[in-house]
């Protein structure tokens, strides 16, 4: 019972938390990688950039620090595949870092600090989907991050079924996150 009232309370905080948007100006927007499909951005991941890119664009950072790695099978990282995509899309190459050493949210934030501490910048706001981000604001800020919060304004998990099993998974990995660290 103790353990499913637990579970109960952390998925109300995460579900009251998703739509938490603290869009402020910050020195770099840190973009969660989501991963690939056949080398090319998931539709989840194209808008996790697409939302870094209107950051940037609209003059809320000044940065933006792509995350992940190599996905079993791919060429190339998530994080290289998001810098290609955001150049593309106008935001010059050297506004863009990245790291392609991460496989999990916690390695996202580990090395996205690595990078803010050698550039000297200060503040990020975090950008994922919205049933993620209190799990990433919950390790971006055990990392030492000075964070904000800004969710993608949509999310590909659109359905109820969809939402549930998102946030199931959700509430799994940040209560276990919050027991173990």
């Amino acid at each position: 019972m103790t353990a499913f009232l637990y579970a109960l309370i952390n998925a109300m905080t995460i579900w009251n938390y998703s739509d938490k948007d603290e869009r402020t100006t910050a020195d770099v927007a840190i973009v969660l990688g989501a991963g690939l499909s056949d080398g090319k951005v998931t539709p989840v991941f194209q808008q996790r950039i697409n939302h870094g890119i209107f950051l940037y664009q609209h003059g809320y950072v000044k940065k933006l620090i792509f995350t992940g790695g190599y996905g079993e099978g791919n060429q190339h990282s998530d994080a290289w595949v998001a810098k290609q995509y955001a150049e593309q899309h106008g935001v010059p190459p050297q506004d863009i870092l990245y790291e392609e050493t991460s496989t999990i949210t916690q390695g996202n934030i580990r090395y996205a600090k690595v990078i803010m501490d050698n550039q000297q910048y200060q503040s990020a706001i975090i950008v994922s989907d919205p049933l993620h981000m209190k799990r990433a604001m919950l390790i971006a800020e055990d990392a030492g991050i000075n964070t904000y919060s800004s969710p993608t304004p949509t999310s590909m998990y659109v359905s109820v079924k969809n939402k549930l099993a998102f946030l199931a998974r959700e509430t799994f990995f940040y209560s276990l996150y919050k027991i173990h660290g």
